[in-house]
């Protein structure tokens, strides 16, 4: 593990308070949801199952949670109330790996599992569980207890999955390193059936990134057989920009149905798109480019950039404005260059740096104007600011280019195959198209 990098155990865990930023309560951690793998690779933590004051038991995503320590777990503060519903390739840690049977690798003596830890990966907001502490000897009320050890989790057996395990668990393994594209390559090319069981099998977060690369068909297709709740979420995981284009292929009661189940603040960001027209700024726009306030300082942007889940062409620039800074923002005043960020000391204050010799585009905006200005100044974003001078979101250039391609050309590069990738894939079907 690296150094600094944080480890609890989770026996530690069990019962302790969940607080958002404000320091209020939200609930109490009754359980953790992980993921095995084949291999003997160390398992993904999903997330925490919160127990709420009305005894509800609901799912807090790890990317969610912004403190684990052995007194308290601190949220982003945003909770999704839903019940938890245990999915079928999730493991629940404290449920089902505890006091546990497995088997040292060395050894091949059966031990007990007392406790597993987990910890959070560098420069990640992924956590897994990297150790397990067990007991040697078969202990018992009447039995003398053994010797305690804590060991790798790569060092017993009798946890992940067998490598002829049958399932989507097994396939999803086997291409967990893929790019989001690569994986909705696997997709595309897998039986209807198999496509949903493995859809159904990845995490919410994982979904909205394949889907996002999928062809419109195959986005209905999948949409459709998961359960309303869930497409919700994962509606919610999307950007908003490709969630509003997803719905709006959508018949108008299901459409409202879905919008109905997310988020309120998710759902308020896709019904301010979906009101503009397809092939304009404000129907290309995400409404979630990185807003600062012109008191932040340089190094708050570097940390905003350094966010992995942000694409390259969101995380190129920050744009400075009055509050409220989520969008639709206070006076939009200018952007500020991540190239300008490294070359300024980390104290200076961003509102000093704005470049304001650029000017915002209405939502209006159609296509080739839009294409033409970011041809024209070099750039990779552009913002989209309303008549009152407030930013509305921003544009990318990947954006574009989805719009520019002929309107089937995700289908026909998933039909020819990405450069690299193989034909020989777990469960495909050749020649689909």
């Amino acid at each position: 593990m690296a150094g600094g990098a944080p480890r609890v155990f989770v026996s530690h865990l069990s019962g302790v308070a969940v607080f958002d930023p404000n320091g209020d309560q939200v609930g109490r951690v009754r359980d953790l949801v992980a993921m095995l793998r084949v291999g003997g690779r160390p398992p993904r933590v999903l997330g925490l199952v919160v127990e709420v004051v009305s005894r509800r038991r609901i799912f807090l995503p790890m990317t969610r949670v912004t403190g684990v320590e052995s007194g308290q777990v601190i949220t982003t503060g945003v909770v999704n109330m839903r019940r938890f519903e245990q999915r079928p390739t999730e493991t629940m840690v404290l449920g089902e790996l505890l006091d546990r049977r497995v088997r040292l690798v060395e050894s091949d003596e059966e031990v007990t599992v007392l406790d597993v830890s987990i910890t959070q990966l560098p420069a990640r907001r992924d956590w897994q569980i990297d150790k397990v502490f067990v007991r040697r000897g078969k202990g018992g009320a009447l039995r003398r207890k053994g010797e305690t050890l804590t060991v790798e989790w790569s060092a017993v057996t009798g946890f992940s999955l067998e490598e002829h395990g049958q399932g989507a668990a097994n396939l999803l393994a086997t291409f967990e390193q893929l790019r989001p594209a690569d994986l909705a390559n696997v997709l595309h090319h897998l039986s209807p059936k198999r496509r949903a069981e493995v859809a159904a099998a990845l995490d919410d977060d994982r979904l909205a990134d394949v889907l996002e690369e999928l062809p419109e068909d195959d986005q209905i297709e999948i949409l459709g057989k998961l359960k309303e709740e869930r497409a919700a979420d994962v509606l919610e995981a999307m950007d908003p920009d490709d969630a509003a284009d997803l719905l709006s292929e959508l018949p108008e009661e299901e459409m409202e149905r879905l919008l109905t189940l997310m988020e309120p603040g998710d759902a308020a960001d896709v019904r301010r798109l979906m009101a503009y027209e397809e092939h304009t700024a404000g129907g290309l726009m995400t409404t979630e480019p990185i807003v600062l306030r012109p008191d932040a300082t340089v190094a708050d942007a570097l940390a905003r950039v350094r966010n992995p889940d942000l694409s390259p062409a969101l995380a190129a620039q920050v744009y400075v404005c009055r509050p409220p800074d989520e969008t639709p923002t206070g006076k939009y005043l200018g952007t500020v260059h991540f190239q300008r960020l490294l070359r300024d000391p980390p104290f200076t204050l961003v509102g000093s740096l704005v470049d304001t010799d650029l000017r915002p585009l209405p939502p209006t905006t159609p296509l080739p104007a839009l294409t033409s200005y970011l041809a024209t100044y070099n750039m990779v974003s552009v913002p989209v600011v309303d008549e009152s001078g407030s930013l509305l979101g921003a544009v990318t250039v990947d954006d574009v280019l989805d719009h520019l391609l002929p309107e089937d050309w995700r289908e026909t590069e998933l039909h020819h195959g990405v450069p690299g990738m193989t034909d020989d894939l777990p469960g495909a079907t050749r020649g689909r198209g």
